[in-house]
């Protein structure tokens, strides 16, 4: 499997099919005398940016520090990775995990504000 064409900005689906965002990163774990493991897939804002530049990284920081959303990037262990394609598919809830803050954020504090937006 090629990682970086394989699954590096592919979408991520749970267990229900429900969309979760991108793959923003690869997490690989490296250890002593054996060889490097793929330990996490990483998704979010500040993960992307991350890798595309590290001014855009701080920028982006600083812009969630200062509304109060400051997070990591949410991480997948790779045991839970179902099936990799045009989807990789993991088997976790999407409703459950951090993956979707951001998108609550925006819903509760832009969306609900804009006329007929609910």
């Amino acid at each position: 499997m090629h990682l970086i064409r394989d699954v590096l900005d592919n979408q991520l689906v749970d267990r229900n099919q429900r969309k979760m965002g991108k793959v923003d990163g690869i997490v690989i774990e490296l250890r002593p005398g054996q060889p490097p493991r793929l330990a996490y897939l990483e998704t979010g804002a500040t993960a992307l940016a991350r890798r595309l530049h590290p001014r855009l990284y701080q920028w982006i920081f600083a812009l969630e520090r200062r509304w109060g959303k400051c997070e990591l990037p949410y991480r997948i262990p790779w045991a839970k990775v179902r099936d990799t394609g045009i989807d990789v598919e993991i088997d976790v809830e999407a409703e459950q995990t951090p993956a979707l803050d951001y998108e609550r954020w925006l819903r509760n504090h832009v969306i609900k504000h804009i006329p007929g937006g609910k």
